[in-house]
């Protein structure tokens, strides 16, 4: 038996929203853009997913552009921000962001764009005064998570949009990791743009959306055909979109049970701190998601963990699933100035609507045996000192 515990990687696709998928991979192929009959029910599938999706975000449909993933909104979003403000040369981001949105920012610094990044705390918040001191009238777009996707940590949207508007700056957010998980309302909010992908939420892969306000200018990214009111070309992923807005129905429905997904988070926890000594909650004392927890096990390293737990059928991370084949430690821990001794041996347990009280309880029963044998191997671990620690320096993206 496998026991998931990686939901913030990517999620089971809830059977429902495979059986409103299928007939739209069989039955109803017709292109949406077409002008028959065949075509124009696919059309109006289209729209109902739409429909479903604003619902989920307090939005309006036609502030909805699908897309194909996070990374495509995101680029979509900064670049479009740009185009708006020609004449604005000056991003804000923080150092704590998806390697999306850092490694793009890192390529506009080459084409002469200058980037500020924002800085988090130990416990992985921004501070709004710098916010403010990075502000000018030469800022274009800042460009800042939701909540993060390593330690869950909820950002202050509002309170920064705010400050970005009284700079007549373009305000985007990657909600990739809050969607489905928190109520999010766009009606009223002062967010211009808001990324989201449907396989962190019981979706597809290959299938995401951009929410752009009405109003907002916005700047293709993929220029083509008509499609999604000229805003973004490319025959529509049919059958991903009417999974997405599916995905969206039941998030809707689900978000109450989000109570218990957090209280099941909030028992592992607990049990991990109580059971094993020299284990921290990285993040904890911030707002975060309900589904996420992020521990430090101090003196051994986090793969090494993660191995053993794979052996037991357990499956967690180490941090984001995008940089599991870099060899070093989390951006994202490192900005948050963790000790030596905690950053590399962190993981992420990440849950959804379908962890069971059952497999959290096999992850406890095995995982301070885990611990145990590799801190007794740990080259941490001097006999004549103790625990030896170091501590590492908050990083700026280079």
């Amino acid at each position: 038996m496998t026991i998931y515990l990686d939901n913030n990687a990517t999620t089971q696709v809830d059977e429902r929203v495979l059986a409103a998928m299928l007939p739209y991979l069989t039955e109803f192929y017709g292109n949406p853009s077409s002008m028959h009959r065949f075509g124009g029910q696919v059309a109006k599938a289209v729209q109902t997913a739409r429909e479903q999706l604003a619902d989920l975000i307090g939005a309006l449909p036609s502030e909805i552009i699908f897309t194909s993933c996070g990374t495509e909104g995101n680029n979509a979003a900064i670049r479009s921000a740009l185009a708006t403000f020609p004449d604005r040369k000056h991003i804000i981001t923080t150092q704590v962001e998806h390697a999306c949105v850092l490694n793009l920012c890192k390529t506009l610094e080459k084409q002469g764009y200058r980037v500020t990044y924002l800085s988090v705390d130990s416990r992985g918040m921004l501070d709004l005064m710098e916010l403010e001191a990075a502000l000018t009238g030469d800022t274009a777009v800042v460009s800042t998570m939701y909540a993060n996707n390593e330690t869950g940590v909820i950002f202050p949207v509002e309170q920064i949009g705010a400050l970005v508007k009284s700079y007549g700056a373009l305000f985007h957010v990657d909600a990739v990791q809050a969607v489905g998980k928190i109520p999010i309302h766009l009606q009223n909010s002062t967010i211009d743009f808001l990324t989201l992908s449907g396989h962190k939420f019981h979706a597809p892969k290959g299938v995401g959306a951009l929410f752009v306000r009405r109003g907002v200018r916005f700047r293709p990214l993929l220029i083509g055909g008509h499609q999604e009111r000229n805003r973004r070309g490319g025959t529509e992923n049919v059958a991903g979109i009417v999974g997405l807005g599916q995905a969206a129905l039941l998030a809707q429905q689900h978000l109450a049970q989000m109570q218990s997904v957090q209280a099941l988070r909030d028992h592992l926890e607990a049990s991990v701190l109580r059971t094993i000594p020299d284990t921290v909650v990285n993040g904890q004392g911030s707002p975060r998601l309900p589904n996420t927890t992020n521990i430090g096990f101090k003196y051994i390293e986090g793969e090494a963990i993660l191995l053993l737990l794979d052996r037991e059928g357990i499956c967690a991370s180490s941090g984001s699933a995008c940089t599991s084949d870099s060899l070093e430690p989390s951006h994202v821990l490192r900005a948050m100035g963790l000790p030596y001794s905690v950053l590399h041996g962190s993981i992420r347990f990440s849950l959804s609507r379908y962890t069971t009280e059952a497999e959290v309880e096999q992850l406890l029963a095995v995982l301070p045996g885990i611990v145990a044998q590799l801190r007794a191997l740990s080259p941490f671990n001097a006999a004549d000192q103790g625990w030896i620690e170091e501590r590492t320096q908050a990083v700026v993206p280079k």
